[in-house]
């Protein structure tokens, strides 16, 4: 897709369910080994009473709908807020979706509003705006 074909508006989402098998892998390769996420013992003791998702894993779908469908190919990422409003939970089906807000012709730069939410409950967990560069 082409900057030129991008217009205020257009929409894409991608989706995954997140395992445990997931989040150890993060642990390894973010060297983030907080016990909310790999410590079951020590999750029933938080205020999640369960064991969570990285929210930097579950915000990374974000980037692949950036990266591979809106705006696709060659994208590059600028900036990222994010506000993280509740916990994902081993197994959740998180859905991400990106929503085109402004354009910046002069620079080819495009501006998205963020959420992912759970499949199963449609609680909106993150939400947040991208900036992204789209080279013709």
């Amino acid at each position: 897709m082409n900057y030129s074909d991008i217009k205020i508006g257009d929409k894409a989402t991608i989706e995954k369910t997140f395992t445990k098998e997931d989040v150890i892998e993060f642990s390894k390769l973010s060297l983030d080994t907080n016990p909310i996420h790999l410590d079951s013992e020590y999750a029933k003791n938080s205020i999640f009473k369960e064991n969570i998702v990285h929210g930097l894993l579950v915000s990374s779908l974000i980037s692949a709908v950036l990266a591979n469908k809106l705006p696709g190919t060659g994208t590059i990422y600028m900036s990222q807020e994010l506000k993280f409003l509740k916990p994902v939970y081993f197994n959740d089906n998180c859905i991400a979706s990106v929503e085109v807000v402004e354009k910046k012709d002069a620079k080819n730069i495009i501006i998205l509003n963020t959420t992912v939410c759970t499949n199963s409950t449609d609680n909106v967990v993150i939400t947040g705006q991208a900036v992204v560069k789209k080279p013709e």
